[in-house]
This record gives C-alpha cells, structure tokens and sequence, in this order.
C-alpha cells in the first residue's frame, strides 16, 4: 500500500484521534444502488463476493478501514464505468465484514459525505482522490429554527413507526443532538424517499438549502405515516369488531343449545333436509333411501369425510322434484300465435308442431315424445324449443352435447369418490324445479367418444319413451321418470347420429328460409333487436326493404339468419360513427348499402347455355344451389373418358353410370352406335375448389353427354336434379325445397324432377311453386322428350 492512499489530514497536537476524524484523501470506492448511503447512518451492506473481492482486501489493508459508497442508480455495478459515477458519495467506516456463501456483509457507519476529485485507478478497484466539503455557517438563529422543526417532526414521526426509535438510538451512539448538519443527513435517511431524492440532499453542501429539502421530505413522511396509522388502526378496528362478534355469537350458540331453543349445525342440516322431502312426492324406495341416508347423517361426526359425502348426497335427493309437474297449457290457439309471434316463415316445421301438440291435449297430456329438430346453422332451432316451452306453459332446461366424452355427464359419476355429481339429466330436472320441463338436447350430431365412454349409448335410455320412465342415474342410484319431460333435440345433419339414436326420434327437418321469409324475419325481429342492442333510435337509422333483399342476396345467402344479422350489425356499428360525427338521420337503400358493406361477397348467378352444358340443382350445408355441368369432346383419336371438379366417390359413379347408358342407347336417341369408340370425352362440375358429392346429378351428366354428341343445346333455361339407372330409370333425390329455392335465385322457372319427388314438390308452400313449370320424369327417355321431342 502507498503513503498516498494512508494520508490524512493533520490532526492538531495534543488531541484524540477519533475514527470519525480519520478522513483520508485517497479512497477505494464501491457503487450502490436503489439508495445513496447517508452520513450518520449505520446499517450492513450486501456486497458481490466475486465483484468486489479485491477491493475489499485493500480496503481492510488500509489504517483507517474506510471507503466510499457512490450511488448508481439503476445501472449494473459489474460492468459500470467511473465515468458513470457522481460527484458525490459517503464516507462509511466498515465494521464486521463476515464472508457468506457468494457474497460479503459488512456494517457500514456513514462518516462524512465527499467529492470526487479525480481518478487515479478508473478500473476495478475504484480508487478516486476525494475532498470533504464543509457547510459554510449562517445565521445561529435560522439554522436553529429548521433543526427545531426537523426535531419537532422526529418526535411526531417516533409514535407512529417504531422503526424510527431504532435508527435514532444509533444516530444518537455516533453525534451529538445539536449538530445541524449530520441531523439533517440522518433525517433524510429516515425518510422513505426515493434515491434521486437522497442524492439531491448529498449533493447539497450548503447547510439552509439542504434543511429546507430535508424538512419538505420529512413533513412528507409524516403525513404518509399518519395515513398508514388511520388505515391500520381502521383495519383493526374491524377485524376486533367482528372477532368480538364471533366470539359472542358461539357464546349465544351455546347458551341456546344449553336452553334447548336451537340445534346444532348437524341436527339443523337434518330436519332441512327432512323438511325439503316432506314437501315432495317421491316413490316409496327413494323415501326408504332417504330415511337411511338420513340416520347415517345423524350419526357421522361433521369432520369426517364421510359426512360431507352423505350431505351432499341427501342435498341432491331432496333437491329433485319428485313428483312435482307443472300444469300445461294445451291451446292449440295460443301455440300458433307464440309460434308466430317468434318466428316467420317456416310453417310447415310450424305444422308438424301444433299437429304434435294437438295429440297432446286429445291425450291430456305430452308425454313421452322425443322431438329431433334437423336443419342448417342458424336457422332458429334452438329457438323452436324454446318457443314450445313457452306455448306449453313449461319451464326451459338446455344443455350442448358437443364434444361431450363422457358418459358420466348424462348418467352421472358413481358415489365412491369425493366430488362426485350427478348428470346433466338430474341437474336439468333440479334446475327446472318441474319433474316435467322441456330438455334441450343441442348439437346432438356431434357427441364425442373416447376411452372414457360412449355418450351416445347412455342417451339411448333417456331417448327411449319405453325405458326412461325407469331411467337410473349412478350417483343418486335410484329409479326416476324421465317420461313426462319433452326432449327436444337439434343436429345440423344426421349423418352423425348412430342408428339406434335416431330411431328414438321424431324427425322434423328445417330446410332454411328463401330471400322473402329472410326479408320479413329482418325488418320483424332482426333490424329491431339490433337497433335496440346499439342503442339506436329508429327515428336515427332505417333501412328499406330494398336494402335487406340485397343484403340477403348479396352478403348473407346461406339457408340461416345468423350472418344476415351479423351484416346488420355490421351496418349499425359503421352508421353510429356517423350519427356521432354530427349526421341527424341516416336510410339504407339499394344505392348507399355498399358504402357499409362493401362490395356484395355472392354474385348473381347465371345460367350457362350452349352445346354440352347442362344446369344441375344440389343441396349444401348453407341450402341449395345451382350446379352447372359440362362436357366437351377433347379429340377423336381414342375411346375416353375424364372427370374433374372435385367429385366424390357417389358422383363419379353417376358420372360413370351416366356415361354406360348413354353409350348404350345411342341408336335410341338417333345417333350412331359407334359414335364414342373414338371420342376422348372430359366432363367437369365448375369451381374445382369445392368437393361435391351426392347421388342426384346422373339426368344432368347424362343430359350433357347427349347435348355434345348431338350438338345441340337445350332449347330453354332449363334445370335438372335425378339419379339414373343403368336402365334409364330415374330415381328419388332429397332436398328438392332447397333446389327449388336456388333455381327461382337463378331465374329458372322450368324444372325437371324425378317422378318419385312428387309428394315432396306438392308439400312445398304456394309462394315457392308459384310461376314455376314442373315436369315429373320416371325414365330418361321422358328427360329426353321434354328437352328435345
């Protein structure tokens, strides 16, 4: 160690070397963070063994065992440079440096605050040559006034934190009272100030100007202090109330027992429960069940296991409503019009309702039916259901079986662990309150299974009308009629639903709405509860009709109403930025509806005509469409044929089946046997993109194939849906209500069905067939003759 880094100031002869008066001129320096270290403090320091281990053992070399202490802030002290550090620091005298695991720990005393000089080593370790700047002295009397109210502020500050006691004992062990200047440094370290703060107060020499900061800081301090005092002392206050009222509360608990006015908690639990079953009207096994599930109670103690198990299971039994049955209203007169009132257009899924309600009340009552609702998205089954609890007068219990693994959720877990439950059956019929509510089974067609069960096969006793008046749940493990409840289920297709399932119910198909009934069903219910939902007035927005056909035929043309309504949602969120910009009144119409819509997503179709070019009808999850077929002769080299368009299995059989008939009935249709043994032919189905399937395109294949070895179009507009035989014979299709609908989109009025569709076209509304030419074919030869004689 150097002379220069041992060097003091002159001590005057004949007095004591202190250890606070051992200020040296030459320090080692080491950064802190969060919070400057003040002169007059004294408290340990966490140090980085692997850091600051060098300089430490200098420090301890060193004849006064001092250094300084910068404060750094946020910054990182292992990669900090000099440069970075401030003027100003503190002096701390080390005492008791003990070694941890990976760091040191070592009591700081804070001696005196200094200034940076200069640098003479700006690596680790830091040393820096440093002054020791003293206050100028003033007025006796002004200093004197500010350490009054600083002493004045301690003295409020002791009561309220009794931290601050501790830190007064050791500014008083180290300095005099009446020191201004270390009071004043001690008093800004009791504060909880930020450590910018700190390091203005270090940084401020002048002794008038840094009391007036200190005094600003410790007035602060006092006042958080007195808030923090009045919230516990708030706090307390509470929680000693409503210690003293528990405590008064068991003691009146007892003194009642005691007394014989009340029960304990077990015996209260009991006669609630015997009191919820007098009140019902279950089969006599349930009572048997109840009274032994209730001695068992009475006798368990409350902290076992199983007490809590048997309470939860009384709690469910009395909690179904066991011969409890709502009285229904059987008015076929006021079914229609709760029908009506709710919902437009669908009358024949309306007829088959009040027909199925109207047996009801010959009977007197509903009773074991199993209605199954099928149709496309958005179409209002699940609003059906309810509208039929309401014309029944009936309470509404609905429950999604999508995804749904487990069958313990229709059957129940069994009682054999802690969290059991009963299934969504019992908690339908608790919930309703009714023994007899209408049960909505939604999404049915999409029941998952796993290794867990088969919800499907537990379903098959409560869809069966013959079994689920015994239906067993396994955690209640007792016989309940299910038979007096109205199931009522939705399923976007049945190809999902297994057989034993479906023959459980009674079908009843919902084809969709046509632009008209779209139309009403927005400007009766859809444009209104819109409107409302916004928060609109009718008299700010309106919309013509005109507007909502376009609508429906341009941006929302699937079989459902939930995209329409999402469309009109879409018109009034753009038109109430306009009603807020200052516009008094806005009207939707044909000409501005783009400027909320954009550009329409659905294109008017249009018909194809020309030689080998047919127009088909489908049926697709969002209704009917058209489907154009085309065939065309590619070269005469070879015998040939190629299928495009993204066909399934079944309608590349048509296309095959198509093409053996017409192959083998040329000379019928006046063309030459031998025709195709040259002819490469290619038959493609439009927009490749999308997968088709279903056997109902053979007459239109066939058509097509006749239309290019003849070399004649159709000779009108014209559109085909049937399924062809080898033999000519053409077969039934489904959907023809979906298929009318997309030929009258298209503006074709003349249509060629299979005879066997009859029934179906004749129990289609009047509006649908009005303005419509229908022909009925049984063979193809009868397709033939309409198109060409």
């Amino acid at each position: 160690m150097t002379d220069d880094t041992q060097k003091t100031d002159q001590i005057p002869q004949g007095s004591l070397a202190l250890p606070d008066q051992l200020k040296p001129q030459r320090i080692y320096v080491i950064p802190v963070r969060y919070r400057p270290f003040m002169p007059g403090l004294v408290q340990p320091v966490m140090l980085d063994k692997d850091t600051w281990t060098q300089t430490l053992e200098r420090v301890s070399q060193t004849p006064h065992q001092s250094l300084g202490l910068l404060y750094i802030g946020d910054a990182d002290p292992d990669t900090i440079e000099a440069e970075a550090f401030p003027e100003y620091g503190c002096l701390v005298k080390v005492h008791a440096l003990n070694e941890e695991n990976d760091h040191f720990q070592l009591v700081a005393q804070g001696a005196a605050r200094f200034k940076v000089e200069g640098w003479l080593n700006r690596k680790r370790p830091f040393m820096g040559e440093v002054s020791y700047p003293e206050p100028d002295r003033e007025s006796d009397e002004t200093i004197r006034a500010y350490g009054m109210a600083i002493i004045n502020t301690i003295k409020e500050l002791l009561p309220l934190n009794p931290l601050y006691n501790e830190g007064l004992r050791h500014y008083l062990q180290n300095f005099s009272p009446t020191e201004p200047s270390p009071l004043t440094d001690f008093a800004a370290a009791l504060t909880s100030a930020s450590g910018d703060e700190l390091q203005a107060i270090l940084e401020t020499v002048p002794l008038r100007p840094r009391m007036e900061k200190v005094l600003t800081l410790v007035k602060k301090e006092l006042e958080v202090a007195r808030l923090q005092s009045e919230i516990t002392e708030e706090v307390n206050e509470k929680v000693s109330k409503h210690q003293r009222e528990f405590f008064l509360r068991e003691q009146l608990k007892i003194i009642q027992r005691e007394l014989g006015l009340s029960k304990d908690d077990k015996t209260a639990e009991a006669d609630e429960f015997r009191e919820r079953m007098s009140a019902l009207s279950p089969p006599e096994p349930v009572r048997k069940r109840f009274e032994d599930e209730l001695h068992k109670l009475t006798v368990l103690e409350t902290g076992s296991p199983e007490y809590g198990v048997t309470r939860n299971y009384l709690d469910w039994l009395t909690s179904v409503p066991w011969g409890q049955y709502s009285e229904d209203n059987l008015d076929l007169k006021q079914a229609k019009a709760v029908l009506e009132k709710h919902h437009s257009g669908l009358d024949d899924v309306k007829d088959r309702i009040v027909e199925f309600l109207a047996v009801g009340a010959l009977r007197g009552e509903i009773k074991g039916s199993i209605v199954l609702l099928v149709g496309p998205p958005g179409v209002g089954k699940t609003s059906i259901g309810k509208s039929i609890a309401e014309a029944l007068g009936r309470r509404f219990y609905r429950f999604s079986l999508g995804g749904m693994r487990d069958e313990a959720e229709i059957k129940g877990h069994r009682r054999t662990y802690i969290g059991a439950m009963p299934g969504k059956l019992v908690q339908s019929l608790k919930e309703a309150g009714t023994a007899n509510p209408v049960i909505m089974l939604d999404e049915i067609d999409k029941l998952g299974q796993s290794f867990q069960g088969d919800p499907a096969s537990a379903l098959l006793e409560v869809l069966d009308p013959e079994q689920n008046q015994d239906f067993l749940d396994h955690y209640l493990d007792e016989r309940m009629d299910l038979s007096h409840a109205l199931f009522v289920c939705t399923a976007n297709t049945l190809d999902n639903i297994p057989g034993p399932l479906l023959d459980r119910m009674e079908v009843i198909r919902l084809s969709g709405y046509i632009t008209e009934e779209k139309v009403a069903i927005a400007r009766q219910h859809l444009w209104p509860r819109a409107l409302d939902r916004a928060g609109v007035k009718p008299s700010q927005l309106k919309i013509t009709d005109s507007a909502l056909r376009q609508v429906t035929e341009g941006y929302a043309r699937e079989a459902g109403v939930r995209n329409l309504e999402k469309q009109l949602n879409k018109i009034i969120r753009k038109a109430a930025v306009r009603l807020l910009d200052g516009e008094k009144r806005l009207s939707i119409n044909g000409k501005n509806l783009t400027d909320f819509l954009g550009q329409p997503y659905f294109q008017t179709e249009k018909t194809q005509r020309g030689i080998g070019v047919v127009t088909g009808l489908a049926w697709t999850s969002m209704g009917g469409a058209t489907l154009p077929v085309e065939a065309s002769l590619v070269h005469s080299r070879q015998r040939g044929f190629k299928l495009t368009g993204q066909l399934g299995d079944v309608m590349k059989e048509s296309a095959e089946i198509a093409y053996s008939y017409v192959a083998s009935h040329l000379k019928e249709y006046g063309l030459e046997e031998d025709m195709l043994d040259n002819a490469f032919i290619h038959l493609h189905v439009p927009e490749g993109a999308t997968p088709k399937d279903g056997p109902s395109a053979g007459i239109t294949m066939a058509t097509a194939l006749l239309s290019l070895l003849m070399k004649k179009r159709l000779p009108r507009k014209v559109a085909m849906t049937g399924e062809l035989t080898l033999t000519g014979q053409v077969l039934a299709v489904g959907g023809i209500r979906e298929k009318v609908i997309a030929a009258r989109r298209v503006g074709i009025r003349e249509v060629i069905l299979p005879d066997a569709c009859r029934r179906d076209f004749d129990e289609l509304p009047d509006y649908l067939k009005e303005g419509l030419t229908i022909h009925f074919a049984k063979q193809y030869s009868d397709v033939f003759s309409l198109l060409w004689g």
